[in-house]
């Protein structure tokens, strides 16, 4: 490896991006924080790093692990470069914005940095768009926070949308009543998780046949509901159960050709939330494209019923996912505009969409210039003229 190389060598997980795709990134990003500020989420714009017991906290204690820290130099204060935006829009609710009135409605663009990546996301660094709710109990915030992620992905051309819905609180609610040790609990949960009737059958107890139940209630969201809408539950899950019934048919009124499928059992990567949560897909990508759900944003840790918390919801969108599923975007035509060419005579090309490419050196053929420079025209008697091929 030469110095040259070294030097250019990036860790695992970071890369550099590169023109096009740059730009590319950046247009996504801005259509879709453009579109959420259609529907009144306005934008916030939190600091790349923070104090680690705010950035750690709330929502925050799902990604602590995946969290980067460092000792601030001028506090002597622990930080941490946030790997999720989520828990930092909850903290400029409730403090910098606490007099502003409910629901609020926040988004957000930006960086987001992890310890390590995944099998599926191996990328450390990447962008997040999102949007949350903050101050709404009602389904129809889940509904309205959802119903907008997939508008602004289908108007950005996401194909072959589809949203999975889960209760994460539901199985949990459900297993509180029973007799169980923390080990007993554990493997009916890991059971559950990897849709094991067996062993479900083995750990489940008196609730055995409701359990088997929310497992056959997955799938497409009609048939699942009409699995789901026969369970007789006891008071906290059936009040939950319900909930996931009135955002499907909430959804379904809204966006009547949406793709949804429904995972009462599902719980990993939900570990936060306190009611319905989502996924979105597309397909052809390897992962998710987004997710989000219903939680509580406060700043004195995870605990639902914090005094200091407020109902919320929300989604974050991972844009390097998104990129992989649209098309190329169109190449912009590019001219070559040689020196001396007053520039208010190139405004109306750029106004129509044209990249223009400034010569400084003189040359005796403006259109080798041109290719060189990847132009596809060359300025030439007041005009922008196409390459002759060859």
């Amino acid at each position: 490896m030469t110095d040259l190389e070294r030097k250019a060598l990036l860790p695992a997980g970071l890369r550099d991006i590169l023109p096009p795709e740059a730009a590319f990134e950046a247009e996504i990003c801005e259509t879709l924080a453009a579109d959420f500020g259609s529907h009144g989420y306005d934008r916030v714009k939190p600091p790349l790093v923070e104090f680690e017991d705010s950035l750690t906290s709330g929502a925050g204690a799902a990604v602590s692990a995946d969290t980067f820290r460092l000792m601030d130099p001028v506090s002597q204060r622990m930080m941490g470069v946030r790997a999720d935006m989520t828990t930092q829009v909850a903290r400029i609710a409730l403090t910098r914005l606490t007099d502003t009135p409910r629901p609020l409605r926040l988004s957000y663009t930006g960086e987001v940095l992890r310890v390590r990546g995944t099998q599926l996301r191996p990328e450390r660094q990447f962008a997040q768009v999102g949007a949350e709710l903050i101050g709404a109990e009602s389904a129809e915030a889940d509904i309205e926070i959802i119903a907008i992620a997939v508008a602004s992905l289908r108007k950005i051309g996401v194909p072959h949308l589809s949203v999975d819905l889960t209760i994460p609180p539901l199985v949990p609610a459900l297993m509180e009543a029973m007799p169980l040790g923390d080990d007993e609990y554990r493997a009916l949960r890991d059971a559950l998780d990897r849709k094991d009737v067996r062993s479900v059958s083995e750990h489940g107890g008196d609730h055995v046949e409701a359990l088997c139940s929310l497992m056959d209630g997955t799938g497409p969201a009609m048939t699942a509901l009409e699995v789901l809408s026969a369970l007789s539950l006891p008071g906290a899950p059936a009040k939950e159960l319900n909930r996931l019934l009135v955002v499907v048919e909430g959804l379904g009124h809204r966006l009547p050709d949406l793709d949804i499928t429904v995972d009462p059992v599902e719980n990993r990567g939900f570990e936060y939330h306190t009611g319905v949560g989502f996924t979105f897909f597309s397909r052809g990508e390897r992962g998710e494209i987004g997710g989000g759900g219903r939680y509580i944003a406060t700043l004195n840790g995870a605990d639902a019923g914090n005094d200091n918390g407020e109902a919320a919801t929300g989604f974050t969108l991972y844009v390097d996912n998104i990129m992989r599923v649209l098309p190329s975007p169109a190449t912009r035509l590019r001219v070559y505009v040689p020196p001396g060419v007053p520039s208010g005579d190139l405004a109306d090309l750029r106004n129509d969409g044209w990249v223009t490419v400034a010569g400084f050196d003189d040359t005796e053929d403006a259109s080798a210039e041109a290719r060189r420079l990847k132009c596809s025209h060359v300025w030439a008697s007041g005009r922008a003229e196409p390459l002759k091929q060859g």
